[in-house]
Order: structure tokens, then C-alpha cells, then sequence
């Protein structure tokens, strides 16, 4: 799985670079969002969805998961430039009260 972190002040921002969020990469996705909260110790993350126009339940379920995980190490997990396709399902899933979306990266990072 390809992905890119960026330090932005206290913010770590992760760039899926990914055209696809789905069962061929989830467990790798979870993998380093656990990673990342446990080991490096990040409590600020903001997921950068911008290439990726495709997910299933379990890319989302990894999305869940790292939401969930950082939430019980007192962190946050938001996302950002999410697909409308990849918005609908999170929709669909009654994820949207959850799962906290942002249109701009700026906005995204003035939440936290």
C-alpha cells in the first residue's frame, strides 16, 4: 500500500495514494494506522482520501478501526478530500456522525 505522511505542526497527515480502499488493502491500512498510534505515538490524524475514488466496507472498516484506535489512545483520526462515492457509502453506513469529513486540508487542520 502506498502512502505518504506529512507533518503538519502537531497534525500528522497521512496521503493515501491509492486509487482503491478495499479488502487488497485494509489489513495493510490498519496495520500502519496502528502503527502509528501505538508506536509513534501520533494522537492527530488527518487521512488524505484525495486519490483514492473507491471503497468497500472493509477500507472503510480500516477507517473505523484507526478512528477507533486513536479515540481509546486520546487521539483523533478525521478525514479529508473524500470522494462523493466514498462519502455516499459512509452514508449509507450511518458513518457520517463518526467519521469527521472536511473538503479543505485548511479546515481539516484548524479542527484539531
Amino acid at each position: 500500500m502506498k502512502l505518504r505522511e506529512e507533518k503538519v505542526g502537531d497534525v500528522l497527515v497521512v496521503r493515501v495514494e491509492e486509487p482503491r480502499l478495499d479488502s487488497n488493502v485494509s489489513v495493510e491500512f490498519k496495520t500502519e494506522l496502528l502503527r502509528l498510534v501505538e508506536t509513534e505515538g501520533e494522537r492527530k490524524i488527518l487521512v488524505d482520501l484525495q486519490q483514492v475514488d473507491y471503497a468497500d466496507s472493509s477500507g472503510l472498516g480500516a477507517l473505523l478501526f484507526g478512528h477507533r484506535h486513536a479515540r481509546d489512545h486520546a487521539g483523533l483520526l478525521k478525514l479529508v478530500h473524500v470522494h462523493p462515492k466514498v462519502r455516499t457509502l459512509i452514508d449509507i453506513a450511518k458513518l457520517d456522525d463518526i467519521l469527521e469529513t472536511y473538503d479543505s486540508e485548511d479546515a481539516a487542520l484548524k479542527s484539531f
